[in-house]
């Protein structure tokens, strides 16, 4: 197979069940529709937010208390990488 962008010699992958067509001279990623739905659906349910934790028992221990501690400079959070980058990293 060809790659549609420069006509270099295209390489198949295969991350996670996913085919994953890529050129070997400019690096483009190609998929076909099906390929892109798996990994959409596959991305939303990495994203689901987890199922919130069952209260404690009766004569269960309390959770201890969490402190932050800031020191006046506000702290930048990241996302957690999806399933992308767990596709396309090598």
């Amino acid at each position: 197979m060809h790659c549609p962008k420069c006509r270099g010699v295209m390489r198949t992958y295969t991350r996670s069940g996913v085919h994953i067509e890529q050129c070997d001279s400019c690096r483009g990623i190609f998929l076909d529709y099906g390929e892109l739905e798996a990994l959409s659906q596959m991305e939303a349910q990495y994203r689901a937010a987890p199922p919130p934790a069952a209260a404690p028992g009766w004569g269960a221990p309390a959770p201890a208390a969490v402190h932050h501690h800031h020191h006046g400079a506000p702290r930048h959070y990241h996302r957690p990488p999806g399933v992308f980058h767990m596709l396309f990293t090598t």
